[in-house]
């Protein structure tokens, strides 16, 4: 890669990273505002259906259109680019404003999709309510995930990175500071509170719009330059720009919402099986903890497709094979531990962030290692349009949600909450086999070293928890995992002495070398490690 793409990768990552961590942390104190699992349900019953609607409109569209920019510009038909961009703005502001007035207008419908009245302390118009207050995102993302490709398409990622943490920023202050206002000064309903927490997301969507319109008129004159270079031998026509760009983005539409549909499919049949509060647990609570070690899928993915995209074009199968090898390696070597650290330290973790509950520690143990298989589908989706067969995209997800949706109420029936758990992991390991055969068949990857190291990272794994739980126990003779602050020391000392003995062990093993490169020689010759 050139240094120039090294740096926005690295920027763009960074900027996605931070994000997400910002939007991990804020839960502790949303949690203890809205004091419970069930308004953390109501919560995501708005959220949901807004996280679909929202991908449906933008999904892929920063990554197409980055795609569509960069293609022209390297022809010197810098005009192309523009021209989409002038008809992007216009129609993304009337997909937006389409989308806000079907979520707004139907959101009663929605809201009796999601939930039982007899079972739920939530009416159906208080429901609607919370989804009406997060429609109204809709009008903004659009636009601002059409002006992130455009910068992108450049090569400019600066602008896309500093505007994703504005964006999280802003949405979650007004978040916590509009349900604390609510709730705590104006001794408002729990209602009111989470259509403030989330009406928080067009907060946030103008902050970004606004970051990214600054940075717009600060570059243009350098767009502008290029236009003067423009060869101006290709006329395309709008429908041929937007047929290409669909074509790119909808597997990445897919992949958008795969998570949000599968926690649709629970919100859709919670009501028969496990209560409201339980929902509140899955869908939020632990959900949002589990999600934590995919943020290096989603790191992956951003880099992945242009990378397999170009070794598989120029038919440089030994370069293709070495970098599907990498990705794995590395995903599995970073995602596995986390997972499994996760899992062994559900109690006090969930304590730390919300409150010491035997039923949310149940349900984060069994959902963490979950987790590795969201980071593997979300890789496999990125390698398939790396070699041009996101066509499978569509029929692993549709035959994943199948599986998911045939087995989830008999599943909640014979294990309540953890059911919905496992019907996810069987739904998301069928997704990934389909991808990893249709891999194997057109990239003809061979298996044999990726098999040979997951066994033994699994192996390092398995010592890794066998010291975690042996210090988690002496811990627990002194400490408790029901104060906070215990749990948060004990979370430290066992992470901290994990990841020192499974570092070693990458190191002592050469693995970590074989995987990350030279780089780590200054780390092993200060650790004195042969």
């Amino acid at each position: 890669m050139s240094s120039k793409l090294i740096r926005g990768t690295f920027i763009l990552t960074l900027g996605t990273i931070i994000s997400k961590i910002i939007g991990l942390f804020y839960v502790i104190p949303f949690y203890a505002i809205i004091g419970g699992s069930e308004p953390a349900a109501l919560y995501q019953f708005g959220y949901v259906p807004y996280t679909i609607f929202i991908s449906i409109a933008t999904a892929g569209v920063p990554l197409a259109v980055s795609k569509y920019i960069a293609k022209y510009n390297a022809l010197e038909e810098y005009a192309v680019g523009r021209k989409l961009f002038k008809s992007g703005i216009l129609l993304m502001l009337i997909t937006g404003i389409l989308s806000f007035l079907i979520m707004y207008i139907f959101a009663p419908f929605f809201a009796e999709m999601s939930m039982n009245k007899a079972d739920s302390p939530y009416t159906i118009a208080e429901v609607a309510t919370v989804i009406r207050a997060v429609s109204f995102a809709l009008i903004i993302i659009p636009v601002m995930s059409l002006l992130r490709g455009y910068f992108q398409g450049h090569q400019s990622m600066g602008p896309s990175a500093v505007s994703q943490v504005i964006e999280q920023i802003i949405r979650i202050v007004f978040l916590l500071f509009g349900a604390f206002f609510v709730l705590k000064i104006l001794k408002g309903s729990m209602v009111s509170a989470i259509s403030a927490a989330t009406f928080a997301a067009f907060i946030g969507g103008i902050a970004s719009l606004i970051t990214l319109l600054w940075y717009w008129r600060k570059r243009k004159h350098h767009f502008d330059e290029l236009l003067e270079h423009d060869k101006g031998k290709m006329q395309i026509s709008l429908i041929s720009m937007y047929k290409e760009i669909f074509v790119y983005a909808f597997p990445f539409i897919l992949v958008g919402i795969a998570n949000s549909l599968y926690q649709g499919i629970d919100q859709l049949t919670y009501s028969r099986a496990i209560s409201l509060e339980h929902l509140g647990v899955l869908n939020f609570s632990t959900h949002k903890l589990v999600i934590i070690p995919v943020s290096l899928a989603t790191a992956f993915s951003l880099t992945l497709v242009p990378l397999i995209t170009e070794s598989y074009a120029v038919g440089n199968r030994h370069t293709l094979v070495r970098q599907v090898d990498q990705t794995f390696q590395v995903l599995l070597f970073i995602t596995v531990p986390a997972a499994i650290g996760l899992s062994l330290l559900a109690e006090p973790i969930y304590t730390v962030f919300y409150e010491h509950s035997k039923f949310g520690t149940d349900v984060l143990a069994t959902y963490a290692p979950v987790a590795i298989l969201f980071a593997l589908f979300s890789v496999t989706a990125a390698i398939l349009q790396g070699i041009n067969e996101q066509r499978f995209t569509v029929l692993s997800l549709l035959v994943g949600l199948l599986v998911k949706l045939s087995l989830n109420i008999p599943l909640m029936k014979l294990y309540e909450t953890e059911g919905a758990v496992y019907a996810t992991a069987l739904g998301y390991t069928a997704t990934i086999l389909i991808n990893l055969i249709v891999i194997k068949i057109f990239a003809k990857y061979p298996f044999k070293i990726i098999i040979r190291r997951t066994i033994f990272i699994l192996l390092m794994n398995g010592v890794m928890a066998v010291v975690v739980l042996l210090v988690y126990k002496l811990l627990t003779l002194f400490l408790t995992t029901d104060s906070k602050i215990q749990s948060l020391i004990i979370v430290i000392i066992c992470g901290g002495i994990g990841a020192v003995v499974y570092g070693y062990m990458g190191l002592r093993s050469k693995l970590a070398d074989k995987l990350f490169g030279d780089r780590l020689q200054r780390i092993k010759s200060k650790l004195h490690i042969s």
